[in-house]
């Protein structure tokens, strides 16, 4: 059995030697001495102070060495290594202090000099999307009208046949104003504007009420406790469900495109009778209810814009109910009216691809520019 190898002696480890280290050394301190910019001493840092570097090998070597060599070869080691990183240190400092003077000299902007530059802003998408509807009724010889958002009881539920144990007269749905007994509310809807032309006007009469309303709803991504409705009324002698449904009809393909199918289903509201729930087939699938093929969700995919249901609900409509009629002083015996809501937030959602209601609200630039100025 052989015996131990007494002619290799570990303190002699090449990269350990005394000439080596502060050969390391020395040519570290110069290359940090050299660098005349940052990303130099970062190179330089990386070259003579990463794991890689000559002394963190020789730092790797101590290892090798047997207990009684250590100390000294690790003290040799840790003075090199201290000095190159306070080199290191000491320059970066300068480094940065005189990167920080030339940002100063070369970045400096006189903001009292005059300026030609004009940043081009935008209008919000809802006062572009209310008055690109107002116009599409003023084009058809409507009328536009407008109201208080502070509404008296009698015209917001009252004349238009929503008694006082309706449940749209709670708290729940809507914001009374305090004393609580004044009879002052903010308005649900645009329709006590309809009520107040009623009262004020001789038919025939033909609006559309643009505006804010409020309700006690939750602030979501599909709800708010402020948005935005149009509603419509007309009140003439001989008019049908076929007139509200013409009309409906080009409001919808004048927004959304020629083409665009629509349909009424039943349904009931106070103030219409008979009433109806509008839907339009989706204009981004065309009834399929289907994504387009080879687009972001696949084909076969379920349509993001109409959930997959092929049809969009945009508001409720009706012939206006003869005690409405009655209430605001309209005869009922010789005239008849249609009326119906949409919301414009709703509308806007759909034309431009929003999926979060409160971008409208939350006051952010980027999202407003991204609309224009206008339409």
């Amino acid at each position: 059995m052989s015996g131990p190898n007494t002619d290799y002696d570990p303190v002699e480890v090449t990269p350990l030697k005394p000439e080596e280290v502060a050969a390391a050394r020395d040519a570290a301190l110069a290359a940090v001495a050299a660098a005349g910019d940052l990303e130099q001493l970062k190179q330089a840092r990386l070259e003579h102070a990463g794991d890689r570097s000559a002394l963190a090998l020789a730092n790797r070597e101590i290892r090798a060495l047997p207990p009684q060599a250590r100390k000294e070869a690790g003290q040799r080691i840790g003075q090199a290594r201290g000095a190159v990183n306070q080199a290191i240190a000491e320059r970066q400092a300068v480094l940065e202090a005189e990167h920080e003077e030339r940002m100063l000299v070369e970045e400096t902007v006189d903001v009292t000099l005059p300026t030609d530059r004009t940043v081009p802003g935008a209008r919000h998408p809802l006062t572009t999307g209310s008055e690109l509807i107002a116009d599409i009724f003023v084009a058809m010889g409507w009328a536009i009208a407008e109201g208080p958002v502070l509404e008296a009881e009698w015209l917001n539920f009252d004349a238009l046949n929503l008694g006082p144990d309706h449940p749209a007269r709670t708290m729940h749905d809507t914001f009374w104003t305090e004393p609580s007994d004044n009879g002052i509310v903010l308005r649900t809807h645009t329709s006590p504007v309809q009520a107040r032309t009623m009262l004020g006007q001789e038919p025939p009469i033909y609006v559309a009420c643009p505006g804010r309303v409020f309700r006690t709803d939750e602030y979501d991504a599909t709800h708010s406790p402020v948005f935005h409705q149009v509603e419509g009324l007309a009140i003439d002698e001989g008019l049908t469900m076929a007139h509200l449904r013409g009309t409906l009809d080009h409001l919808v393909s004048t927004l959304f495109g020629e083409g665009i199918e629509t349909r009424f289903r039943p349904s009931y509201f106070p103030f219409t009778e008979p009433s109806a729930e509008m839907d339009m087939v989706c204009f981004v699938c065309r009834g399929t209810g289907l994504a387009a093929p080879g687009g972001a969700t696949g084909a076969g995919a379920t349509c993001r814009t109409c959930r997959g249901e092929g049809w969009i609900e945009l508001g409720g409509c009706g012939m206006v109910n003869p005690r409405v009629l009655t209430a605001c002083g309209v005869d009922p015996e010789r005239y008849t009216g249609f009326a119906f809501g949409f919301g414009i937030d709703r509308i806007m959602m759909f034309r431009h691809g929003v999926e979060d209601l409160r971008g409208f609200f939350e006051g952010d630039v980027r999202f407003t520019t991204a609309f224009g100025s206008e339409l």
